[in-house]
């Protein structure tokens, strides 16, 4: 039977520091990961997630109609607002379209709070800054910091690809502004990029950063043995290097994405004291992702030779990254 690896309350109202190790992650409640995504037991999936101490979800506008279907869904589960953290995001409207201006921030604020039911988020990210000019992000960051000053949000941060450019940002607006709370990034703290790992401690000593949280640690399903979605950026020659590994672990009856997810639990979430942002689309994965946090924890599986082996493999393709924005 699974055990819960939290308890679903917020210890110290308002802070982020007790966010739990595990993040539910709204990106797949979206046409890009899912052709129907009002069908996937959201509701169900997020009352279990709770009691078994994962009393935090990660969402933004961006993501089509995940805020409202999560909004929908708390509406309905048997936990009080005051048990969980809800965090998402502002700036990003459209794939090729930002609006990082006050005016829009707030609005883009208020609208998270109507759709998600509730009178304060938990946390607010700029999304994928590295998309806007310095100076815009500044703008929007004195306003999300503003909200956070009346109330509607409680902490604020910024999100993106690009650490280097994350950490820049997170300086400035600790001289300029005041620290941020939060820092997130995707895809760069995985079997395949650890540069997020080198910025970790960076981000909390120079920045003032209370903590910093990694998503996609699958690489936007990259690492894994199914077929790569079509969208992702990575160069051709990088895909193709994963497909050969994640086809010769096949072989050794050893799952890619569990090898990976494994070893960000471990290199990550265990060695950091820092959250990863998980996107589960129904309970099996939910509960295998929970599984697999117990098995790290309780020292089931040396992966030792494994993660060697993959990242040995990938040669230059290790820690290779992607143009993301202007960087």
């Amino acid at each position: 039977m699974l055990q819960p690896i939290g308890k679903p309350e917020v210890l110290d109202p308002y802070s982020i520091k007790n966010l739990p190790p595990l993040i539910i992650g709204g990106a797949v409640f979206n046409y890009q990961y899912s052709s129907d995504p009002h069908s996937l037991p959201v509701q169900e999936l997020i009352e279990r997630a709770f009691q078994l101490g994962l009393n935090a979800l990660d969402t933004s506008p961006y993501y089509g109609p995940s805020e409202e279907i999560i909004g929908q869904a708390l509406q309905k589960i048997s936990f009080s607002r005051d048990q969980y953290y809800i965090c998402t995001k502002a700036g990003r409207v459209k794939l090729d379209e930002f609006d990082y201006s006050r005016a829009s921030v707030r609005s883009s604020v208020e609208r998270s709070l109507q759709r998600l039911g509730t009178s304060y988020i938990d946390l607010v990210y700029m999304h994928d800054i590295e998309f806007v000019e310095p100076d815009q992000i500044m703008d929007a960051l004195k306003e999300l910091h503003l909200l956070k000053s009346e109330g509607l949000i409680k902490n604020f941060g910024i999100s993106g690809y690009p650490v280097k450019f994350l950490y820049e940002i997170a300086l400035r607006c600790k001289n300029e502004i005041a620290p941020l709370d939060a820092v997130l990034s995707y895809c760069n703290g995985c079997i395949q990029n650890t540069l997020l790992f080198e910025y970790h401690d960076k981000f909390l000593q120079d920045c003032g950063v209370q903590t910093v949280l990694n998503g996609s640690i699958l690489s936007m399903s990259m690492l894994r043995s199914d077929i790569t979605h079509s969208f992702h950026p990575a160069s051709p020659a990088l895909k193709q290097r994963v497909a050969d590994i994640a086809e010769k672990l096949k072989e050794e009856n050893v799952e890619l994405a569990d090898l990976a997810t494994r070893f960000a639990i471990k290199e990550w979430l265990f060695k950091y004291k820092s959250g990863i942002v998980l996107g589960v689309s129904n309970l099996h994965e939910l509960e295998s992702a929970v599984q697999c946090y117990s098995d790290v924890k309780s020292g089931v599986f040396n992966d030792g030779k494994l993660v060697e082996q993959v990242q040995t493999s990938l040669a230059e393709h290790f820690n290779e990254t992607w143009p993301s924005g202007n960087h």
